[in-house]
């Protein structure tokens, strides 16, 4: 007081962090797996937030994509502090897909028809060719036979998956010709000579045999 006496009072002070943390984010991209999965961390997503008193935890409202998800994704980023005040960021995932198919073949055989061609699907090349996002096509660079490629025929099976990544495998084909030639006769006149024989040609009793891949022999 103005005298000089003194007392003394003791009283608390309640202090409160009620500042939320500042939260930024930054755009990723993610690659699947061969299994057709990603799984990001909040770290990726996090771009250096902050808060005076210290971050507790980052966490994600998402962070696993599947194929289903290739292309463009929101996602929200939480930043907790280390009192509990939260705050939040958007940012996207685009997730893609650069994982070839496994492309599996094997090989065949075709045969000619009467006509000596023959058609193949690329469905008979492939042997269980597998992608975990799913195929698209199988295309072969040659599915046309004629009778000159009888034998064993090189051809390439190409796996096209969903998002547009290729693999290619090797097989032959063997092209095989089992179809008879339609064979014509006629009935000819033929007279002995003073010898008291006669000898004819083979062409002579054929009358227009014909087989699509050639004729080799008359006899």
């Amino acid at each position: 007081d103005v005298n000089g006496n003194a007392a003394t009072c003791a009283a608390t002070v309640s202090v409160q962090d009620t500042v939320r943390p500042i939260a930024n984010c930054q755009n990723i991209t993610t690659y699947l797996n061969n299994a057709g999965s990603s799984t990001i961390a909040a770290t990726q997503i996090n771009n250096g937030s902050s808060d005076a008193c210290g971050i507790a935890s980052l966490t994600l409202n998402n962070n696993s994509f599947t194929c289903a998800n290739v292309g463009i994704n929101p996602v929200v980023l939480a930043v907790t502090d280390v009192n509990g005040n939260a705050a939040t960021c958007a940012a996207t995932v685009s997730v893609q897909d650069t994982v070839r198919p496994i492309a599996i073949c094997q090989n065949i055989t075709t045969y000619l028809n009467n006509a000596g061609t023959s058609m193949i699907a690329a469905s008979q090349i492939n042997n269980g060719s597998i992608d975990a996002c799913g195929i698209a096509s199988l295309t072969l660079n040659n599915n046309s036979f004629t009778c000159a490629n009888v034998g064993i025929n090189p051809v390439v099976l190409t796996v096209t998956d969903v998002n547009g990544n290729a693999a290619t495998c090797a097989a032959t084909v063997s092209v095989q010709d089992t179809v008879r030639p339609i064979a014509n006769c006629q009935n000819i006149t033929t007279y002995l000579n003073n010898a008291g024989s006669s000898t004819i040609a083979a062409t002579q009793i054929n009358n227009g045999s014909s087989d699509a891949c050639g004729i080799a022999s008359l006899t």
